[in-house]
């Protein structure tokens, strides 16, 4: 069978193995780019957010190559996401495709229906349950590596001495690691990797801002739906830390990690999941805070109710606790240039600040 799966990041890798393993073919579907938008807008309703369009189109492209079989993951709460998947598979039966959409919900809410979905994905190779544990927990190494290569990577950017060398390791690094097909070439492909992005020539000298990244995940974590902005803000002296990975958000669903210690810190100004990652965005926000970054940005799809109910929240935790907070909705008409003169502006208002608060005279 021909298996696809969302663009989102570098999450492709690891998805791409996994499903190879388990004796299928994957497509890929393209990176997100202007034709996966345009394909996604003229088929959607005009009200979805961007997440839902770039999917949409993501899901054509990958049908124009033949997919047969689309797996996604699902939502919970009062967000919309959770939608995606009947709306996504309705729009393409009346495209006239027979391929189909399976949804994989969070185990929390019904174990059964989980392992059942795996079961009809693995039956029809004869792949064993033992040795679908293997596989995945192979590819999930895969993911945690490339998680951490990204991380590192944003880590060293702001220092670099010459624009854009960071880059080019990091490329190199992905194509390193998706070569890796068992768990010791991938052990020894995050040992590589961290060495070559350390070897790029660093100004550790520099002084550097921090600023938080946080909103609704797919515009967080796909450079294509946020105009590539850790790199954009990196190429302004900014380091800047996301608060989430798909590793993260993957242990989260499963239960392996807590966001306890977010929800806690958003507790004193609202404790109502209210879909999404909209508490998170404010729980992170003042964790940030409270860890010495300069400030947060944060990301989210125009119309997003979660990050939309977060927005004012997030004012009065600027007040109370003396972060600038950025608020940045994206959406089909959404411009590069445009929003690189707002993050000017914002990291011009950080650095006088930051000089300020440091007695430096502007």
């Amino acid at each position: 069978m021909k298996i696809t799966f969302p663009y989102m990041g570098t999450s492709h890798i690891a998805f791409k193995m996994l499903i190879e393993d388990l004796g299928h073919e994957a497509i890929v579907p393209p990176k997100p780019s202007k034709k996966t938008l345009t394909y996604g807008t003229q088929n959607s309703p005009e009200f979805a957010c961007l997440p839902f369009k770039i999917l949409m189109g993501s899901y054509l492209e990958a049908i124009e190559q033949g997919a047969e079989l689309i797996i996604t993951s699902g939502g919970a709460g009062p967000c919309r996401a959770g939608y995606y998947g009947i709306l996504h598979q309705r729009i393409l039966q009346d495209l006239g495709y027979d391929t189909k959409i399976m949804v994989m919900e969070s185990p929390y809410r019904n174990i059964l229906d989980f392992l059942g979905k795996i079961r009809s994905v693995i039956a029809p190779t004869g792949v064993s349950w033992w040795k679908f544990v293997k596989v995945f927990r192979k590819a999930w190494e895969k993911l945690k590596v490339l998680d951490d290569v990204e991380i590192l990577s944003h880590q060293i950017r702001p220092y670099e001495v010459n624009r854009g060398e960071t880059t080019k390791a990091y490329k190199k690094c992905l194509e390193i690691v998706d070569t890796a097909y068992t768990l010791p070439q991938i052990r020894e492909a995050k040992a590589v990797t961290a060495e070559m992005l350390n070897g790029v020539p660093q100004d550790r000298h520099r002084r550097v801002l921090k600023v938080g990244i946080v909103g609704e995940i797919y515009v967080v974590l796909e450079p294509f739906a946020n105009h590539d902005i850790e790199i954009t803000l990196a190429e302004m002296g900014v380091q800047t830390h996301r608060s989430i990975y798909l590793s993260d958000w993957t242990r989260e669903s499963t239960g392996y990690e807590s966001t306890e210690k977010v929800v806690e810190a958003a507790s004193p100004y609202i404790d109502e999941l209210f879909g999404g990652h909209g508490i998170c965005s404010v729980g992170h926000s003042i964790l940030y805070s409270q860890k010495g970054f300069d400030g947060v940005v944060q990301l989210a799809p125009f119309t997003c109710i979660p990050e939309i109910v977060a927005k004012p929240i997030l004012a009065k935790v600027t007040q109370d606790f003396g972060i600038p907070v950025l608020t940045v909705f994206l959406d089909e008409q959404t411009g590069k240039a445009g929003l690189q003169t707002r993050l000017e502006a914002f990291v011009d208002l950080l650095t006088q600040k930051r000089d300020k608060l440091e007695g430096i005279a502007i």
